[in-house]
């Protein structure tokens, strides 16, 4: 069957651990099929290309008529965990020359002084090249770019085998002047080589993060580059001549020629582009306040959204490196479907370790015989017999010997206890990540819904919502699959920030008015390269603020007319209040950085009501389920036979292409008319 219009159907693809999951949606009728396909790490865009060849043949139709593609990639994330970035040089400031190795004077959180070893920088010391000149503080010239000494500092790098250079000179947020020359120069004496200044990435105070920003998004650039490039043409040889448009850590999109310049963006994508989907999807189900889980196969993924708003922070990590450009604000921790359980010192542990997609669990029959989260799940009968749509058949045989043989047997415990412990502690762990966001942030988790998605998701979320006290659980239409959803529900959207550094009460509102229309003129020429029609775009004005000589800032909206500083004032102490407790009257407010948002809106698919009949409509069979008071037989429904307004009561194992959830006694399960499953506590 044709499309109603030519090109109306969108792609997302999101490539995680161990699947790749993708959506295709006709954005006139709203229809979707989804397809889940296992990742190829070698070369991502292989699973890419293959799981979206499976939803067209799903879907009947031809490449021809995809008219946009969403992909949300870890790439740069892995290249800087796996520490496979390009060799890197770094030119700075003379007497910086140390500003990566000294760092901060703090260790991480879960480390002591003495075990503690400082992680080997992205650039060797002798790869940071110093240069003549300086800018203060407030963005007069101290001394003059040395431009001779820039371009022997570059040629040194390539001699050194340097693939990419980051520039980056003291107080260049206030002036860009040198570093912008500098960027020529360097462009004129290695033409071809990645280059990237922090003005470009990342034009805020804090010279160490500064630093390692831009050296870590000129890392990546070149691996980045390729795989964009490859996606492309792959897309193209495929028949598809639509746009490629980039998921980025702060929700939004932006096109190939943006992240080929800042690939650092993508960093956290994936996880971005579920919790976007999580948003849409709740706000369309009425419930404005939730905790979104993300399960995988390697890790979790826990953020909470208050009255519909997804916030960001500029606190990043992405391992053992700070990332303060705008994202999701969100945590992340090593558990997963795939999470391998051990006996160390006589005790049970699970994970950071995963299976990953290859082996796998041992149930995957793919050689792998670590046990695993979702081993533990089968053998207390929480999985159907086969996954994706029933071409996978799992192993329960293969589960029970990987179990009984790593865990039961050395801790001298029944395989049902062994199983049993392992989602205990792999459920324990996501709960403390799910209080860091809520309790430590001032938020009863009791008065949130709790979402869970990924592949693993709605198989823990009522465990999870039983140990937090919550009462609700929204499991999404296509749980397995939401971040790639997410992307269909994602504008495009980028951040422009600069320092000012300037006390409230004393800030000129003339210079604060400049630096704004300054960066949205940032923000105009954006939305020309992506080519957002005029009244599709949106911006918002926010400033960075903190108590005077505290080493943090909280953002607040900017209003857009004047407004009393004692006013602003006030907001800022009510902020503090609400994320620590307290504030601190008397004490002088600074500014510290202005940020414009920008949005560029893109057609949002229509979303039509799920289609099928009642509980017994979906009835597929019964299964022993192991529960801690003894075996129960649940019912197997097959969710995409639910209609708007299906009821049914646990015990229940909904079974769907990418995901199962498990309902147990006591909770109840409703259709929504949006399609989203509203698991309730009897």
């Amino acid at each position: 069957m044709p499309s109603p219009e030519p090109r109306a159907l969108i792609v997302a693809v999101d490539i995680g651990g161990t699947f790749t999951d993708i959506t295709l949606q006709d954005a006139v009728t709203g229809e979707a099929w989804t397809a889940k396909t296992p990742s190829t790490p070698r070369d991502p865009s292989e699973a890419f290309l293959t799981g979206v060849g499976l939803a067209l043949v799903q879907a009947g139709r031809d490449a021809t008529a995809v008219g946009r593609v969403l992909h949300g990639t870890t790439v740069a994330t892995n290249l800087i965990l796996e520490g496979k970035t390009a060799p890197a040089a770094l030119l700075t400031t003379a007497g910086f020359r140390h500003v990566l190795e000294i760092g901060r004077a703090d260790l991480p959180r879960r480390d002591n002084l003495w075990a503690w070893r400082k992680p080997r920088r992205p650039v060797a010391p002798a790869m940071v090249l110093e240069v003549a000149g300086r800018i203060a503080a407030d963005g007069s010239e101290l001394a003059p770019l040395d431009e001779e000494a820039v371009a022997e500092a570059v040629r040194a790098a390539v001699a050194g085998g340097a693939q990419a250079i980051a520039i980056c000179f003291l107080h260049s947020f206030a002036n860009p002047a040198q570093e912008r020359r500098a960027l020529e120069i360097a462009q004129a004496t290695a033409p071809g080589l990645a280059l990237t200044a922090s003005s470009e990435v990342l034009p805020v105070v804090r010279e160490y993060e500064r630093s390692m920003a831009t050296v870590l998004n000129a890392a990546v650039m070149p691996a980045v580059a390729t795989y964009v490039g490859r996606l492309e043409q792959r897309l193209e040889a495929g028949g598809i001549a639509a746009p490629l448009l980039l998921m980025k850590s702060n929700g939004g999109v932006a096109g190939a020629t943006a992240i080929r310049r800042a690939p650092l963006q993508t960093a956290l994508s994936g996880p971005a582009a579920g919790v976007v989907g999580a948003a849409a999807m709740a706000r369309a189900a009425g419930v404005p306040d939730i905790i979104t889980v993300d399960i995988g196969g390697t890790s979790a993924d826990i953020c909470l959204i208050r009255e519909g708003k997804v916030g960001l922070t500029q606190s990043g990590r992405v391992g053992p490196w700070p990332l303060p450009l705008p994202m999701v604000d969100m945590v992340t921790i090593g558990a997963g479907g795939g999470s391998i359980a051990r006996v160390t010192g006589g005790a049970l542990a699970v994970g950071p370790e995963s299976a990953g997609a290859d082996p796998g669990p041992a149930c995957y029959g793919r050689g792998g015989t670590s046990p695993t989260v979702t081993d533990a799940h089968l053998v207390l009968g929480h999985l159907p017999p086969a996954l994706l749509g029933g071409r996978m058949a799992l192993d329960p045989a293969r589960a029970e010997a990987a179990i009984r043989a790593a865990v039961a047997e050395p801790l001298g415990l029944s395989l049902e206890a062994a199983a049993r412990g392992i989602l205990a502690i792999a459920d324990n762990t996501m709960v403390g990540a799910i209080r860091i966001v809520s309790v430590e942030r001032g938020h009863d988790p009791r008065g949130f819904a709790l979402v869970p998605f990924g592949g693993a998701g709605p198989l823990h979320g009522v465990a999870l919502a039983t140990l937090l006290g919550m009462t609700r659980v929204l499991v999404p239409p296509s749980p397995g699959v939401l971040c790639a959803q997410g992307l269909l529900a994602a504008d495009l959207k980028s951040e422009f920030s600069r320092s000012v550094a300037q006390p409230l009460a004393g800030a000129a509102p003339a210079a604060l008015e400049a630096a704004f229309a300054g960066l949205e003129a940032e923000a105009a020429d954006w939305f020309a390269l992506e080519a957002v029609p005029p009244a599709d775009r949106a911006t918002r004005r926010v400033a960075l603020m903190r108590y005077e000589e505290q080493g943090f800032e909280l953002p607040l909206p900017w209003p857009e007319a004047a407004k009393p500083r004692a006013a602003l004032a006030a907001d800022f102490a009510a902020a503090h209040r609400a994320l620590y407790g307290f504030d601190l009257p008397g004490v002088a407010i600074e500014i510290v950085t202005l940020r414009v948002e920008a949005s560029g809106r893109l057609p949002a698919p229509a979303m039509p009501a799920p289609r099928g009949g009642t509980a017994a409509d979906a009835l597929l069979g019964r299964q022993r389920l192991l529960r801690p008071e003894g075996a129960v037989e649940a019912v197997i429904l097959d969710r995409s036979r639910l209609g708007a307004g299906a009821e049914f009561a646990g015990p229940a194992i909904l079974t769907q292409l990418d995901a199962t959830t498990l309902v147990p006694p006591g909770w109840r399960g409703r259709v929504l008319p949006a399609g989203a499953l509203l698991l309730e506590a009897e």
